[in-house]
């Protein structure tokens, strides 16, 4: 019985020797293989993946320009409305300081009522910066929203063509820690969403 689980061993060690011969054997003496795609067959050197540099994307792509633009437009005109009023306010609140000083209401209750006129405005500011902000904020998610929605779609169609496997989004290098060139589609992308954005318009 000893026996027969030696010889078993031996012949279980031969296998393994063989097939491991067959499979290096086969590496350096077979073809690469192709990746089949549809009616397309992949070059054997270039996987069926690429990569979009989404900052140089965000750069160079007009709806993200102009949607950049109109946020900014937005910010300025809230930062404006707001230094305004605050403006308004110290005006207003220095000349009760004044007035307080000088003994220049009629009276006491009369002073009072303007303090609390004052306040008042002074918290309506706050809650309209609070509200304008929250606003800002809105708007950009919102632009956000449509931005990715936008590319997203465009990639679908896009790849109708092209038969990628995966496209792998970049920021600043934070996702890709290096790769060929020859998988970045970053100006081809932008170049066919610039196109389609102003066939929109």
């Amino acid at each position: 019985m000893k026996n027969l689980s030696l010889i078993f061993n031996a012949i279980l060690a031969i296998a393994v020797v063989v097939l491991f011969i067959l499979v290096l054997g086969n590496k350096s003496t077979t073809a690469p293989k192709q990746f089949v795609q549809g009616k397309e067959i992949m070059p054997t050197g270039k996987l069926p993946i690429a990569y979009i540099n989404v900052d140089s994307l965000l750069l160079h792509y007009q709806f993200a320009k102009e949607a950049n633009e109109s946020l900014i437009k937005k910010q300025e005109d809230s930062r404006l409305t707001i230094n305004t009023k605050a403006r308004q306010l110290q005006t207003e609140m220095g000349e009760f300081q004044r007035k307080l000083e000088n003994n220049a209401f009629l009276s006491r209750d009369r002073a009072e009522q303007e303090q609390v006129r004052l306040q008042k405005k002074q918290q309506d500011l706050q809650a309209l910066d609070g509200d304008l902000s929250k606003q800002l904020v809105q708007i950009q998610q919102k632009m956000s929203e449509q931005l990715r929605d936008t590319i997203n779609a465009f990639m679908k169609h896009y790849n109708k063509d092209h038969k990628y496997q995966m496209i792998f989004s970049n920021t600043s290098s934070d996702n890709i820690l290096y790769a060929d060139k020859a998988y970045d589609i970053t100006a081809e992308v932008t170049k066919l969403l610039n196109e389609r954005f102003a066939a929109k318009k």
